[in-house]
């Protein structure tokens, strides 16, 4: 059953006043024209469509349904803009302006017929016809660089300044300039950009150097080959350097830091008030070290009213120490004796091991020189 178009907005079941529909079509007619009554267009830049394989797989696709339709000029409306083309698209029709692939498809299987929309639009200018042509080639991911570049001469012919297909694209300059350095290589050099042989950055710099010095196709070849060969030794020092980085980070996880607490034999302890501290010759380096040895330790007490009872030697474990008095050195031929270092920057330590080493009478008269060392009234501690 037929819907009469006054009854639009009810199929929407939208309460609301419709848009009217609109043909935005210039003079689109949708037609099916034989494959005979088509030609390409003479100023496409892309020339890379696949190979026959590819283009047969496509062409069965289009014969069992062709989604999207050839947008195409008529004959009469091309060679206003290109007179001279007259007989190189020969006795057709129309003219394609983008799709020519799909027409390449459908040739490759003997397709008799595309569907084609007929837009007269398109060819209202050169510059018209050309971003129509270019615009959906430039957006697309599989175009290659070297046809980019051709595409972007032809715009900037049509134009007339880079700037101004920059503009109209939306593009900085260095956009175009970019891509119309390629269009200086030699057709060889131009093939291993196309191939993805050669990476864009290195055949733009390519480029600028045949600009400069008017390299041959010889002299290109021969850069590329140094700039390998440069590449791969900037490659390899890389890697080598990342695994060094790799191998000390793991050594470092691997080996546990080292701790000591002994201090380094060149270290001067601090004075401790009341206390003397053992003071070592120095020895040679050349001389084996002797065994320790344990010695006698004098301690000097104060005068006292109670006589101080026998004290017992200090064991091997404890620090040796003893009351402030003349230092005792050792005899020339005495071996010395490693001395623990008294922790004088820990006071709480210090204590601890003063009182746990000196007998209690000793421990009075420690304390009594300690006040008076402090300016503190001794009279109650004695009484």
């Amino acid at each position: 059953m037929a819907m009469n178009p006054d009854e639009f907005d009810d199929f929407l079941n939208d309460e609301d006043e419709p848009a009217p529909v609109v043909d935005t079509r210039a003079d689109g007619r949708l037609l099916r024209v034989p494959l005979g009554r088509i030609s390409p267009n003479l100023v496409n830049p892309r020339t890379d469509f696949g190979t026959e394989d590819d283009l047969k797989d496509f062409g069965r696709s289009l014969k069992r349904r062709q989604i999207q339709a050839v947008p195409v000029v008529t004959r009469k409306a091309y060679l206003n803009l290109w007179p001279d083309h007259k007989d190189g698209i020969g006795n057709v029709d129309v003219v394609i302006v983008s799709g020519e692939r799909r027409y390449r498809g459908a040739t490759a299987v003997d397709l008799p017929a595309l569907e084609c929309v007929i837009n007269d639009g398109y060819a209202e200018s050169r510059k018209t016809f050309l971003d129509a042509v270019v615009s959906e080639n430039i957006d697309r991911q599989n175009f290659d660089a070297i046809e980019e570049a051709n595409a972007v001469e032809v715009l900037v012919e049509a134009f007339g300044t880079a700037r101004a297909v920059a503009e109209h694209y939306e593009r900085v300059d260095g956009w175009v300039s970019q891509r119309r350095i390629l269009l200086r290589l030699a057709p060889e050099a131009q093939e291993l950009v196309r191939r993805q042989n050669m990476p864009l950055e290195a055949a733009r710099k390519l480029g600028k150097l045949v600009k400069d010095h008017q390299w041959s196709a010889s002299d290109q070849l021969q850069w590329w080959e140094d700039e390998q060969q440069e590449r791969a030794k900037k490659a390899a020092a890389k890697k080598a350097a990342r695994t060094a980085e790799r191998k000390a980070a793991a050594q470092a996880v691997s080996v546990p830091p080292s701790f000591t607490a002994v201090k380094p034999a060149d270290a001067v302890p601090a004075a401790v008030p009341g206390i003397a501290q053992r003071v070592e010759p120095e020895q040679s380096s050349h001389a084996p070290a002797p065994a320790p040895a344990a010695l006698p330790v004098q301690r000097e007490t104060a005068p006292s009213p109670t006589p101080t009872p026998a004290e017992a030697p200090p064991s091997a474990a404890s620090p040796a120490v003893r009351p402030a008095g003349p230092i005792r050195q050792p005899v020339a031929d005495e071996p010395s004796v490693l001395v623990r270092q008294l922790p004088t920057h820990d006071w709480e330590q210090l204590a601890d091991i003063v009182i746990a080493e000196l007998p209690e009478a000793a421990l009075h008269n420690l304390t009594e020189r300690l006040l008076e060392a402090v300016g503190a009234d001794t009279s109650s501690q004695s009484a």
